[in-house]
């Protein structure tokens, strides 16, 4: 299906990636479907697919589905070609109860979503260290999780072993029982030991090249790590593998971030309101990139054991009644501020640092009681007699410098 129309006419268009073919859609300013094609998932049908569009008039912009998967080639070749593209998340299920599942119908909202502004996320850009560190972090991963597997296997077989095998085995660890088990020297298998001995060596062979494969891969994703942010490494308790794991958050085109808030809730530390009623407070963000939010949990637990600001704020608030996961909660937040001017390259910004304070990336909000805990210290305050700090003229209560949300910080100092 196809409708002409004067070629003056900003146009939307709207993807639905799979591994052989992409299905492309129309949309006019208002909402009218002009078209749907189905195009090879190739570099001549990207053209085709980018000529087919202008055809209905200008393309404004690309919603497309999974640019981090099948879409990937087609966005950094729209992208490449000045095509402004928008990352659309897949539909929800309920979504497609009313209307049915097809690649037509996936495309067309798709466009819907860029129309209607649910999507607006910019897709990575892929072209630069960040991609090459990706590739690398993504081999490294398997590797460690194959030698993993194979430990646990060499574990195994050991418990099953023949009794005069097992004996000299049991209370040996991963290191001493690849060094042992490789050094065997096994016959013919016509006996379960000697089975059990080539199977050992194997997996000990085995083990040792994942080690190697691994040692390799640290070195070059290490060098690509300490060129793409030096600052990001030289921040104490930042490694290798957490700096990686946040540059590939942000991607090759961290100016996709509008702001440090954006980056908290990309990597799900943002606070999410749960208020009902009386009941003021924020709980965990589930969502986000899970893969940063483990290195942001990581990093606070490890300043809870050696940095002295985070010890004494930590302190705290347990003496104000919030649990550890609400310290965390709060602690990731922050990290979460003072990490994003070294991965956006913001100079503008400018990094903070512990117990001097960190710009915020926009005007201060205003603050909105937050946790459990705080609520019920709320609870406690208002049924308490009046205190100090109430004028005798207006009996207003003189306002507290600290966030009520969050507290003083032992990173940033708060509006």
């Amino acid at each position: 299906m196809a409708t002409q129309i004067p070629n003056a006419v900003p146009i939307t268009v709207g993807v639905d990636t799979h591994l052989d073919q992409h299905v492309g859609a129309v949309l006019d300013q208002l909402g009218r479907l002009l078209g749907t094609r189905a195009v090879p998932s190739t570099a001549a049908g990207h053209a085709g697919l980018l000529a087919w569009a202008r055809r209905f008039g200008v393309v404004e912009r690309v919603g497309i589905e999974g640019t981090g998967s099948y879409g990937a080639g087609l966005s950094r070749w729209l992208r490449a070609r000045g095509v402004e593209v928008v990352e659309v998340e897949r539909p929800k299920r309920p979504a497609h109860r009313g209307r049915g599942k097809s690649d037509p119908i996936d495309a067309e909202a798709a466009a819907r979503a860029v129309q209607a502004g649910t999507a607006t996320a910019r897709p990575k850009a892929g072209t630069g260290p960040i991609e090459s560190i990706r590739a690398l972090h993504g081999a490294r991963r398997s590797a460690v999780k194959a030698r993993t597997q194979a430990a646990n296997q060499l574990h195994a077989l050991v418990i099953t072993a023949p009794d005069a095998l097992r004996a000299g085995l049991r209370r040996l660890g991963v290191a001493g029982l690849v060094a042992v088990a490789a050094a065997f020297r096994p016959r013919a298998p016509s006996t379960p030991t000697a089975a059990t001995k080539l199977a050992l060596k194997s997996i000990a062979v085995r083990y040792r090249q994942l080690t190697a494969e691994i040692e390799a891969l640290d070195a070059h994703r290490g060098r690509l790590v300490a060129a793409a942010a030096p600052e990001l490494v030289a921040l104490k308790g930042v490694g290798t593998d957490t700096a990686a794991t946040l540059l590939l958050t942000a991607g090759d085109n961290p100016d996709r971030l509008r702001s440090e808030a954006s980056f908290a809730h990309l990597c799900g530390v943002a606070p999410i309101p749960a208020s009902s009623g009386r009941t003021v407070r924020h709980r965990l963000n589930r969502g986000g990139d899970r893969q940063a939010n483990r290195a942001l949990h990581l990093l606070a637990v490890r300043r809870m054991g050696w940095d002295p600001a985070t010890q004494a704020y930590v302190a705290r608030r347990t003496a104000e009644g919030l649990s550890k996961p609400e310290i965390l909660r709060c602690l990731k937040r922050y990290i979460a501020r003072q990490l994003y001017p070294l991965l956006a390259g913001d100079h503008a910004v400018g990094p903070a640092t512990l117990g001097t304070g960190g710009p915020r990336s926009g005007p201060p909000t205003t603050p909105q009681p937050g946790g459990a805990a705080v609520t019920r210290r709320a609870e406690a305050e208002r049924r308490a007699p009046p205190q100090a700090g109430l004028t005798a003229a207006g009996g207003g209560a003189t306002a507290s410098p600290r966030h009520p949300a969050h507290g003083s910080s032992p990173f940033f100092s708060t509006p």
